[in-house]
C-alpha cells in the first residue's frame, strides 16, 4: 500500500513538473494580441492607378481565349503581318503604409506610388480617401503622403538604433490585398547592403514578407514601428525567409525633409569605393580588412577640396566606424552638405584626420601623357604584355596616365590578382604608371611575398586589386 502511495505522489511531481515545463515555455513565447489591437487601426491599404502603353495587334482569337492547336499556326502567321496597334490600359498596384500624424502624413515605400495618377488611402474603419503626394525619394525607396483628414491614429514610432538581432518583431500589411494581415518573426541580421541601395542600412528579418506588405509598418514588441518593410530575397516571388526593412531612424530622416521641403538633400563626397578585403588589407597595411577604399576621386568635387587622394582609406565617419565600404554611403549621406565632418583615413599607412565639407549630391552624380615613340614592353615579373594607352581612350575615361594590359599569363601574379586583357594599369605599389617601360622598371624592383595594391581602370570603372609576386 506505502509503494502505491509513493508511487502515486511521484506521479503527481511528475505531472506537475511537466505541467510547469509547458508553462514556462508558453510563457517565453510573446502574445501578439493586444499588440495587434492597438497598432492595426494605424495601418492603411493603399491601392495606385496608372496609364500604361501596350501593344496590341488586329484579328486572331479575343485576349485569354485558347487558340485551338489546329488553328495556332494560322493565327500566329496572320498576326505576325498585322500592324501593331498602341492602346492604353489601367494598371492597378496594391501596397500598405502607416500613419504618422493625427492630421493625415503617412509613410510608404516609393515603389508603391511611383508614378501613380491617382493613390487611394484606405483605412482601418473602411473610410477610402484620396492621397496627395508630398514628396518621393528613391534612393531610400520612401515617400510620404497626405490625406484630408483629422483624428486619425498614429503609429508608435520606436528607435531602430536600438533594435537587436534576435528581437521579436511583427508585420502588419496588404499582402496580394488581404488587408491588415499579420505576420510575425524575429531581427535576421542589421545593417545589411543591397545591390543599388546605396543609402540604407536595411534590417533583415525572417517576418513572411509579399506583394502588398510594402511600404508596411515593422514593430517591435512594444507596438513601436522600428522599420518599413520594403524588399524581399526570392526566386519563385513570393517569401523565402529573407525580408528586409528600411530603418525607422532613416525614414524618419527622410520623412522630415520631404514635409519641409518635398525632396532630400544627402552629403556627397564623388568619390568611387570598394571594398577591403584581406589582400588589399596587408598591401596597404592594415591588421585586418576595413574601411572603404578610395578607388577614385572627382577633381572637382567635395572629397577633393577636402584633400582625400585615390588610394586613401576611409575609417571613420564623425566618429562611426566604417567597418565595410557599404558603410560610407549612409554615414556621410547623413551629413549636412555645406558642413565640414570630420574623417579618419589611413594613407601611406599611417592615420589621419581630415575636415572634409560635403556637397549636396546631384542628380546624376559621376566622375569626372604618352610618348609616340613609346613601344609595348612586357613586365615579366608581374606575367603582363602591357601596351601606352590610346589617345581616344585617356580622353573617354579622363586618364591622365597609364598602360593597357595587352595579354595576362595563365598563373601569373597579375592573373591570381584577377587582372584581365583589356584592363588600364594606373598605379603600382602606389606610384603612377604613365609608360610600359616605367611598368617594366617598377616590376624589377618589387619585393616577393608581399602583397602589393595595383590600381586600374576597367571599362571606365576604377578598382584596386591585390598583386603578390612569389619566387
Amino acid at each position: 500500500m506505502l509503494n502505491k502511495k509513493i508511487a502515486y505522489s511521484g506521479l503527481i511531481l511528475l505531472l506537475a513538473l511537466l505541467w510547469s515545463i509547458n508553462a514556462s515555455a508558453a510563457r517565453g513565447l510573446p502574445d501578439f494580441t493586444d499588440l495587434v489591437g492597438e497598432a492595426s487601426p494605424s495601418v492603411v491599404n493603399i491601392s495606385t492607378t496608372q496609364t500604361v502603353q501596350q501593344r496590341s495587334r488586329q484579328g486572331g482569337f479575343p485576349p485569354g481565349q485558347q487558340i485551338p492547336d489546329i488553328f495556332r499556326h494560322f493565327f500566329e502567321e496572320f498576326e505576325e503581318q498585322q500592324p501593331q496597334q498602341p492602346r492604353q490600359r489601367q494598371r492597378q498596384s496594391l501596397g500598405s503604409g502607416f500613419i504618422i500624424s493625427e492630421d493625415g502624413y503617412l509613410l510608404t515605400n516609393n515603389h508603391v506610388v511611383e508614378n501613380a495618377e491617382e493613390i487611394i488611402v484606405r483605412l482601418s474603419d473602411r473610410r477610402e480617401l484620396v492621397a496627395e503626394l508630398i514628396g518621393s525619394d528613391p534612393s531610400t525607396d520612401l515617400a510620404l503622403l497626405k490625406i484630408d483628414a483629422e483624428g486619425l491614429p498614429v503609429a508608435r514610432l520606436g528607435d531602430s538604433d536600438q533594435l537587436r538581432v534576435g528581437e521579436w518583431v511583427l508585420a502588419i500589411g496588404s499582402p496580394f490585398g488581404f488587408e491588415h494581415s499579420v505576420t510575425a518573426g524575429i531581427v535576421s541580421a542589421k545593417g545589411r547592403a543591397l545591390p543599388n541601395e546605396t543609402y540604407v542600412p536595411f534590417i533583415q528579418t525572417d517576418v513572411a514578407i509579399n506583394p502588398g506588405n510594402s511600404g508596411g509598418p515593422l514593430f517591435n514588441l512594444d507596438g513601436e514601428v522600428i522599420g518599413i518593410n520594403s524588399q524581399i530575397y526570392t526566386r519563385s516571388g513570393g517569401f523565402m525567409g529573407l525580408s528586409f526593412a528600411i530603418p525607422m531612424q532613416v525614414a524618419m530622416q527622410v520623412a522630415e525633409q520631404l514635409r519641409e521641403n518635398g525632396r532630400v538633400s544627402r552629403g556627397w563626397l564623388g568619390v568611387v569605393i570598394q571594398e577591403v578585403n584581406r589582400d588589399l588589407a596587408e598591401s596597404f597595411g592594415l591588421d585586418r580588412p576595413q574601411g572603404a577604399l578610395i578607388a577614385n576621386v572627382d577633381p572637382d568635387g567635395p572629397a577633393a577640396a577636402g584633400g582625400i587622394q585615390t588610394g586613401d582609406i576611409i575609417l571613420e565617419v564623425e566618429g562611426v566606424d566604417i567597418e565595410t565600404s557599404s558603410d560610407l554611403p549612409p554615414a556621410v549621406g547623413k551629413l549636412t552638405p555645406g558642413k565640414q565632418g570630420q574623417f579618419v583615413i589611413l594613407r601611406n599607412g599611417k592615420r589621419q584626420e581630415l575636415q572634409v565639407a560635403v556637397g549636396e549630391r546631384p542628380e546624376n552624380p559621376s566622375i569626372s601623357g604618352r610618348s609616340a615613340n613609346d613601344e609595348p614592353a612586357s613586365a615579366g615579373r608581374l606575367g603582363l604584355q602591357v601596351e601606352p594607352l590610346p589617345v581616344a581612350l585617356k580622353e573617354r575615361w579622363s586618364l591622365e596616365a597609364g598602360v593597357q594590359v595587352v595579354s595576362v599569363a595563365p598563373e601569373s601574379p597579375a592573373a591570381m590578382a584577377g587582372i584581365r586583357r583589356g584592363d588600364v594599369l594606373v598605379s603600382l605599389a602606389g606610384r603612377p604608371v604613365e609608360t610600359p617601360r616605367q611598368l617594366a622598371e617598377l616590376a624589377a624592383d618589387l619585393p616577393a611575398g608581399q602583397s602589393l595594391a595595383v590600381r586600374l581602370i576597367r571599362q571606365g570603372n576604377p578598382l584596386f586589386v591585390a598583386l603578390r609576386i612569389i619566387e
